[in-house]
């Protein structure tokens, strides 16, 4: 069986991030979104676990895509669930170089880990969860950017923060 990680901090998972995500599950048998709490990126909005419930609810129509919550190096995930390739998305060339840095790291942790790169659809060049969490924050409508299983529980999630974890 031919499996992938797509992985990211997903805060949160966008239609872009949802259209790699899809189009590795043509490519591949299974594919495991790897969520990952990623500490080093500050003012979060969501918590771990929020965002898990998020990429499986927008990745619910998808037989054989599951996610989990990975505290730990992508590289160890990947040999965990017996993965050789990481599919990383890339809007622009410092994506690009950003990837390509992390795919030399991934393959000095486990040599046999390969690290696809597929550009992004032009029309999610230039989504990032930074602008969908200003969307959020500022109340503006979310079905341009987030997927649209998720808007509602977004909603909820936000409601009870004033609209975010962010200052108003």
């Amino acid at each position: 069986m031919r499996t992938a990680i797509c992985s990211g901090s997903f805060d949160p998972i966008t239609l872009g991030h949802l259209d790699v995500i899809r189009r590795a599950a043509l490519c591949f048998d299974q594919v495991w979104v790897c969520v990952s709490p990623n500490a080093e990126k500050r003012n979060q909005m969501f918590t771990p676990e929020q965002k898990l419930q998020l990429v499986r609810a927008a990745t619910a129509d998808l037989p054989n895509v599951e996610a989990e919550l990975w505290p730990g190096l992508l590289a160890d995930f990947a040999r965990a669930h017996g993965a050789r390739v990481i599919v990383r998305g890339v809007r622009n060339g410092t994506d690009f170089d950003v990837e390509y840095q992390m795919a030399l790291i991934n393959r000095g942790i486990y040599p046999e880990l390969e690290t696809l790169l597929m550009p992004a659809s032009a029309e999610y060049q230039h989504f990032s969860s930074s602008m969908a969490r200003e969307m959020i924050r500022y109340r503006r409508p979310l079905e341009r950017y987030l997927p649209e299983s998720i808007v509602p529980l977004v909603g909820e999630m936000t409601e009870n923060e004033g609209g975010s974890h962010y200052g108003q």
